[in-house]
C-alpha cells in the first residue's frame, strides 16, 4: 500500500495545518444568519463600478489580504496559490493573481473547488516546507449570467433554484503547527444522476456527495457519529433532503450531524433565495469564517467538509446533456494544546 493512501481514493495527511483564514461576502450574505462571522461584508454587489467580474477580483484580493494580515506575513512568503472560481477559464482567479505575483496553480471543480484546493495543497505540503494559499470565489451576477439567466432578465425561478453566493474565502496552509489540522481526504468520482435541469443542481449533486461520504466512511472504517458535523457544500434544501434519503436506504441516519452551507448562509424564510445558496464562495466563506473558528475554539473536534460541484456548462445543457457532478471530502480536526 502507498504511504498515506487508504483504499482507492482516500488519503491520510500528517503535516498539514490551517494557520489562517478569512471570508468576505456581499450584502445578501451579510444580513443572513452567519453575517456576524465574516471578516468583511460589502454593502453592494458592484464593489467595482467597472464590472461584476472586477468586483469578484476585489473580493478575492481582500480575502487573501485579510488572511495574510491575521498571520502577519507578506504575500512574498507564500510559495504557491491554488485558486478557482466559476467564470470561463477561471478568469477571475487568473486576473486576480497577475497583480500579486505568487506562483499559481489554477483549479476548477465548480462549487467543490475549495476541497479540491485543500487536497492539492495537502499533497504539496506533505513533501515540502513553506506556505500554501487556497482560495475560491463566486459572485451572484457573474455566475448567474454565465450558467443560467442574468438577473436583469427577470426569468421565473423554480423552487429548486439555488442563489449563487457572493463571497470569497482564503486559507493559509503550512506544515507549521496550529490549532486546526487537515488529516484525511477522499477524492470523489464523477456521478451523473441524469438530471438536466440547471435550476435543480442540489439534487443533481446529492448522489455524488452520497458516494464520496460513503466511500470516506468505508475507507477509514468510520461512522457518521465519529464526526461532530458533516458539512456539505451547497446541496441546499432539496439536495440535502435527497442526501438524507439516500443514507436512509442504508439505514444510516445523518440528520444529527449533517449541515449544508447553502442552508446556513441564508434564511430561506426571510430571504429570496429559493432553495438556498450555492457557488464556490458558499462553502468557502462558511468554512473560513465559521467552521475554522469553531475548531480553533474547540467547539468542534472533528468535521468533514464535503464540497459538491456540478461539472456542466450551458453549451452541453443546450445539447440535452445531463449534469455530471463530483464531491471531494476533507477532514478538519482541532489540535490538542499539548501537541502544539
Amino acid at each position: 500500500m502507498d504511504k498515506g493512501k487508504i483504499g482507492r481514493s482516500s488519503y491520510i495527511f500528517d503535516n498539514v495545518y490551517v494557520l489562517s483564514s478569512a471570508g468576505v461576502v456581499g450584502p445578501k450574505e451579510a444580513i443572513g444568519p452567519y453575517g456576524k462571522y465574516f471578516e468583511h461584508c460589502y454593502d453592494k454587489l458592484n464593489i467595482s463600478n467597472k464590472s461584476f467580474e472586477k468586483s469578484e477580483i476585489i473580493m478575492l484580493k481582500d480575502a487573501i489580504k485579510l488572511s495574510l494580515e491575521k498571520l502577519n506575513v507578506s504575500e512574498t512568503m507564500i510559495d504557491v496559490v491554488f485558486c478557482g472560481d466559476l467564470t470561463n477559464q477561471i478568469a477571475v482567479s487568473n486576473y486576480m493573481i497577475r497583480d500579486i505575483g505568487i506562483p499559481y496553480l489554477g483549479i476548477f471543480a465548480a462549487c467543490s473547488t475549495l476541497t479540491l484546493g485543500f487536497i492539492n495543497a495537502s499533497f504539496y505540503l506533505e513533501h515540502t516546507l513553506g506556505y500554501a494559499l487556497v482560495c475560491t470565489s463566486s459572485h451572484n451576477c457573474t455566475a448567474e449570467r454565465q450558467f443560467r439567466y442574468p438577473n436583469e432578465y427577470g426569468s421565473q425561478r423554480a423552487n429548486t433554484f439555488t442563489s449563487t453566493v457572493t463571497g470569497a474565502g482564503a486559507f493559509i496552509l503550512s506544515g507549521q503547527k496550529s490549532g486546526v489540522k487537515i488529516t484525511k481526504a477522499t477524492i470523489g468520482k464523477v456521478v451523473d444522476a441524469n438530471i438536466k435541469d440547471s435550476q435543480d443542481m442540489g439534487r443533481a449533486m446529492a448522489p455524488a456527495c452520497y458516494h464520496t461520504i460513503k466511500t470516506h466512511l468505508e475507507d477509514f472504517n468510520m461512522k457518521v457519529d465519529d464526526y461532530d458535523k458533516i458539512f456539505t457544500g451547497d446541496l441546499s434544501f432539496y439536495g440535502s433532503k435527497l442526501l438524507i434519503d439516500l443514507f436512509m436506504l442504508d439505514k444510516i441516519d445523518i440528520r444529527n450531524v449533517h449541515e449544508d452551507c447553502g442552508l446556513l448562509i441564508y434564511d430561506r424564510n426571510k430571504q429570496d433565495v429559493m432553495a438556498g445558496g450555492s457557488g464556490p464562495g458558499c462553502v468557502s466563506v462558511i468554512t473560513a469564517s465559521f467552521i475554522i473558528k469553531k475548531l480553533m475554539n474547540k467547539e468542534y473536534k472533528k468535521v468533514l467538509i464535503c464540497a459538491t460541484g456540478a461539472l456542466m456548462n450551458p453549451t452541453m445543457l443546450a445539447q440535452k446533456e445531463s449534469i455530471p457532478c463530483i464531491c471531494h471530502a476533507v477532514t478538519l480536526e482541532a489540535v490538542d494544546e499539548e501537541v502544539l
